[in-house]
């Protein structure tokens, strides 16, 4: 799927939900086998549910390669499952020497044939290349995490004045399209997107941090959205295991379509 098809579905739906996949075996309910067939149907019955109310799947490859092949296997029918009107990311957080990118890109963008595919940027533009080099693919680079250790380094200062993670925005934004390049700032640094768009002002964000772990969506919506919106928030936790239980399902569908009601709201009151 590319950006403008993403945009149109985004406009069509009035939502930004992306529906993260962290499926941990260990946490799906009573009712289905911890297995490769509890994890896909889980999976299939989530995606189900929540279709209606997202335009995005984002699956944390974590949780599926610890399982060995028997996770793979059930990475690889997750997304099958998932409908082609909606932009799919392998939440891998990749990045390595010009080869070794390389085979990366290959195995999520044609093995496992995800819209895109998050990287980290440490090692700098040579180990980015290999993934813009599929064109009509997306690569999301990591901007300003929300974790307590973003401190240790994206949030250092340079000498001329800019924060580190600043620098990496502004560096990789210059090696590819609008079109091939998003950015992950967290939810929980809201007070920071408005100097980010100064930034990066056209370009996609995904924002991890809503919900379980606090981050306010209207505060995002206020100082990250842009023309298109230009956002995708990603909610995990709190639609997947809103309920433990037969009902999981149905409490996921809830889940989402409180945030696709609420975003809406938002970009109604935002226009």
């Amino acid at each position: 799927m590319t950006k403008n098809k993403l945009v149109e579905q985004i406009i069509a739906k009035q939502s930004y939900l992306c529906v993260g996949l962290d499926t941990d075996i260990e946490k799906l309910p009573a009712h289905l086998p911890k297995t490769k067939e509890g994890v896909i149907a889980f999976n299939k019955a989530i995606i189900d549910a929540t279709a209606p109310y997202c335009v995005s799947y984002k699956i944390n490859t974590a949780f599926y390669e610890s399982q060995g092949i028997k996770g793979w296997e059930a990475m690889e029918a997750t997304l099958a499952h998932i409908p082609s009107t909606h932009f799919t990311i392998a939440d891998a957080k990749r990045g390595d020497i010009g080869n070794t990118s390389a085979q990366y890109a290959k195995t999520f963008f044609e093995v496992l044939p995800f819209d895109a595919i998050t990287v980290a940027p440490y090692m700098g533009k040579d180990s980015i290349d290999p993934f813009l080099a599929y064109t009509h693919k997306c690569t999301i680079v990591l901007g300003l995490t929300s974790n307590e250790g973003s401190k240790n380094f994206e949030q250092q200062k340079l000498a001329n004045g800019q924060f580190l993670y600043e620098s990496v925005l502004e560096q990789v934004a210059s090696w590819g399209t609008i079109e091939q390049l998003m950015f992950v700032v967290g939810a929980t640094k809201a007070e920071d997107f408005t100097s980010i768009r100064k930034i990066i002002p056209n370009h996609f964000l995904l924002v991890p941090g809503v919900g379980a772990q606090g981050g306010s969506l209207s505060e995002v919506t206020k100082y990250g959205k842009n023309n298109e919106v230009g956002l995708l928030v990603n909610a995990s936790r709190a639609i997947i295991f809103a309920s433990s239980g037969t009902d999981f399902a149905e409490k996921a569908t809830n889940a989402a379509a409180q945030y696709a009601h609420e975003m809406k709201s938002l970009l109604t009151t935002s226009s």
